[in-house]
């Protein structure tokens, strides 16, 4: 991936100022712990955050990765002020999340959820429309310009010929990239995404890893993924936050979180970390224990 100056992406992202200083971080973490006050609130009893602290860098992508129950989806709930932190800060642009109005944080954000509540009695063509709501939220009706951002949006993800169908009659994969399509017509500064391939077959997955790929590149758009796919991560990311009990475990680029003693420690499994032959990125593949001779 390389953008129009011909630099790679992460390099040009990581150019500092024509004055030599480092560009202000478009999201910061500082410090912030959470505990969700009942164990019937969290899955699996009581769960918390406890000092986590990073910065995201404007057009970085950012990979948030980890087992089970470590904190992943809490992160990004924070971050999209479904719920506060007890501690510490959530800030975007430098101002805290708590204090953007819906609008103002829809505008700046834009979510990519693992699930679409169902029923959702909508076509494709207006789901995506909602994602310019935030533009003009006193408005009753589309303008050319919202329909224009939502065709374009639509051809991006792949579904411009789906657009009259009902969410309903879609398969898991084409409602995921309909939604991707909503999250893109809203046009954010930062795309959030949970685990935005887990229906997706593999041509798919590709196709969605490519297009990450060209709206980071040509838009310049920040973005937060969240995945279990270590390698999708791995591949798209410039830096991956791992996390362990709500805690940061490793933050880095994917050669440097990716090692094999720092997921057999948080994973519990024997693991194999080699390096993709055709990008250089890191390829994590579980070490499977030998089959037995059946008899």
């Amino acid at each position: 991936m390389t953008t129009d100056r011909g630099l790679p992406a992460g390099d040009a992202r990581a150019a500092r100022h024509r004055d030599g200083s480092a560009p202000a971080p478009l999201v910061e973490f500082d410090d912030v712990s959470f505990a969700y006050p009942h164990p019937a609130a969290q899955p699996g009893g009581r769960f918390s955050l406890a000092n986590v602290s990073f910065a995201i860098g404007p057009g970085e992508v950012l990979g948030v990765i980890g087992p089970n129950s470590a904190g992943k989806t809490t992160l990004l709930r924070l971050l999209t002020r479904v719920v506060r932190p007890a501690r510490g800060d959530v800030r975007l642009d430098g101002c805290p999340v708590g204090a953007l109005g819906h609008a103002e944080l829809a505008r700046q954000v834009a979510v990519v959820p693992q699930e679409m509540p169902r029923p959702f009695p909508f076509s494709v063509e207006q789901l995506v429309l909602m994602g310019r709501y935030p533009h003009a939220p006193a408005r009753f009706f589309e303008s050319e310009e919202d329909r224009a951002h939502a065709r374009a949006a639509m051809e991006a993800t792949g579904v411009l010929h789906l657009a009259a169908l009902p969410l309903e009659q879609l398969s898991g994969g084409e409602r995921q990239r309909a939604v991707l399509a909503r999250a893109l017509a809203q046009q954010p500064r930062l795309l959030v995404l949970d685990e935005p391939t887990s229906h997706l077959d593999l041509r798919y997955q590709a196709e969605t890893a490519a297009l990450l790929q060209r709206v980071n590149g040509q838009r310049g758009m920040t973005v937060v993924l969240v995945s279990h796919d270590l390698n999708l991560a791995a591949e798209v990311c410039d830096r991956l936050l791992l996390l362990c009990g709500g805690r940061v475990a490793r933050i880095g680029t994917p050669a440097e979180v990716l090692r094999r003693e720092a997921l057999e420690e948080v994973f519990r499994c024997a693991v194999v970390v080699d390096v993709n032959p055709t990008s250089g990125r890191p390829l994590v593949r579980v070490a499977w224990p030998e089959s037995r001779t059946r008899r």
